[in-house]
């Protein structure tokens, strides 16, 4: 039996790095900064990407690919933009390779230096809007919903498994529209899209604002995110949706004729989720034990542990399992019955609880002789006894109260590490326990700033159902109409 996890309370870093890896959701690969996606961990990113996908469709969009590389002149064209990820970004100067000299190995060979430099995507807005220049002529090519799934490279120093690597996966939306209201009625549209999946599949309660000046996407006009609160007490943007204006479409010159039969820019969008999902679904949910897993997202639902000592009794436990086995499965339910015989009953129990399976089921021979399984809960750890007859229907039950069952957990802590505070010191000392705190804020970025310097805590949103009300900054003591909401984040 392996070692125990380490405890959220003692070390929460530690614990979740552990999880991830014993989990067999990633490991570090050999790329500094960079992860390999194991296949279980892959199995729950599928299930994300399938829902979205869904959802997207649903709201008209279709999928479309770009290239991985950016023309350095692409980026420089929307200066925001430029200037956003500049630091970030991984710059390829040759195409080719040759022996070394020496006869060691390889170096670039300087004749093969790129007339001019690429930049590996940080993002595609500026390859994306120079291709729908020639897609877009006329107000009937519009609107244009394109979303595309793919993998990012941002340059980051500190990296932390599915949080922060320097390559990840994600999607991207990238739309043109004939009138601003159009493009602002998409990007708040996305944003309810990323929110009903945080909270329908990954069971996720998460705020809708909007950010501030400071903290928008490079190149945006608004920024909306939607926000969720880790049980270490950080916050985690969990999806952004951009409201870009016309600065793309003018930066690249992209015009069609409208009903008028005169030039117009189109409005833009983009939005955005990442594998970060993986960690926020791992960091809201998971315990001591190991994973939690929303029913929704697990790649296995049901596991069945045989509990046997003899082939005869294995053939007679499978003979009632089977069934079982195979109805879960015609309904949609994802099972795995385990008789595999080179680890004991015990250590199947371990590791389905590690890897947060939802329900597991096992049957021995006592529970032949009386008609009953024994039904053991993820996310509650408790067991019941069940007879063979409604084990089916108690089970399509149980996944459905579980999966809102981890929401309303979720929801709870939330609320109970939400603080409304109305003064300086106030702030100071709730920053250092964690949570959201609602305060009120002047509105300035040299405020915003010196909040952030003195307390590593950031604006994580400007709520979009913050109420009016009046009130002082709690740094400055100018006044302040509304609270905007404050954490420490990841």
């Amino acid at each position: 039996m392996s070692k125990a996890l380490p405890k959220r309370s003692e070390n929460y870093s530690e614990w979740y790095n552990e999880i991830v890896k014993r989990a067999d959701l990633a490991e570090n690969s050999a790329v500094r900064g960079c992860m390999v996606i194991k296949p279980y961990g892959y199995a729950i990113w599928e299930k994300m990407q399938s829902a979205l996908d869904d959802m997207f469709k649903a709201t008209g969009h279709v999928n479309a690919y770009f290239p991985l590389f950016v023309p350095k002149s692409f980026l420089e064209k929307e200066e925001e933009h430029a200037e956003g990820f500049a630091k970030e970004c991984a710059v390829v100067t040759h195409y080719r390779l040759k022996a070394n000299p020496d006869g060691k190995g390889l170096v670039v060979d300087p004749n093969a230096k790129l007339e001019e430099e690429l930049i590996i995507r940080p993002t595609s807005e500026t390859v994306i809007w120079n291709t729908y220049k020639s897609w877009i002529q006329s107000w009937r090519d519009l609107p244009l919903l394109i979303n595309q799934w793919c993998n990012i490279v941002r340059w980051e120093m500190r990296t932390r498994l599915f949080l922060r690597t320097t390559e990840f996966l994600w999607q991207e939306g990238h739309t043109a529209h004939v009138t601003e209201q159009e493009a602002v009625e998409e990007t708040e549209r996305m944003l309810g899209v990323y929110a009903t999946f945080a909270e329908d599949w990954i069971a996720l309660p998460v705020i809708r604002g909007l950010k501030s000046p400071n903290e928008r996407f490079a190149g945006a006009v608004e920024t909306y995110c939607i926000e969720a609160l880790m049980q270490d007490g950080k916050a985690l943007q969990a999806g952004t949706s951009h409201f870009l204006g016309q600065n793309f479409s003018k930066s690249f010159e992209v015009q069609f004729v409208n009903k008028e039969n005169k030039l117009e820019h189109p409005w833009a969008t983009s939005w955005g989720v990442s594998t970060r999902l993986m960690g926020a679904l791992i960091m809201a949910h998971s315990d001591d034990n190991g994973l939690v897993l929303p029913p929704k997202l697990a790649p296995v639902q049901v596991v069945i542990v045989p509990i046997y000592k003899t082939p005869e009794d294995l053939a007679k436990i499978s003979e009632k399992a089977m069934p079982i086995f195979e109805q879960l499965k015609a309904a949609g339910v994802s099972v795995k019955y385990d008789d595999d015989d080179k680890q004991r009953s015990g250590w199947k129990f371990a590791e389905y609880e590690l890897k947060g399976v939802p329900i597991r089921l096992a049957m021995g021979m006592r529970d032949l002789e009386n008609g009953t399984v024994e039904v053991a809960r993820r996310d509650t750890l408790t067991k019941e006894t069940v007879s063979l007859d409604d084990v089916i229907d108690h089970i399509h039950k149980l996944l459905e109260e579980m999966q809102a069952a981890i929401y309303a957990r979720a929801l709870k802590f939330r609320e109970d590490n939400t603080f409304s505070v109305d003064t300086w010191d106030q702030f100071k000392d709730q920053i250092e326990k964690g949570g959201f705190i609602l305060a009120h804020w002047d509105g300035t970025a040299e405020t915003e700033e010196k909040i952030k310097n003195e307390t590593k805590a950031t604006i994580r949103c400007i709520p979009l159902d913050a109420v009016e009300e009046d009130g002082k900054c709690v740094y400055s003591g100018a006044p302040s109409s509304k609270r905007v909401v404050f954490a420490r984040a990841y």
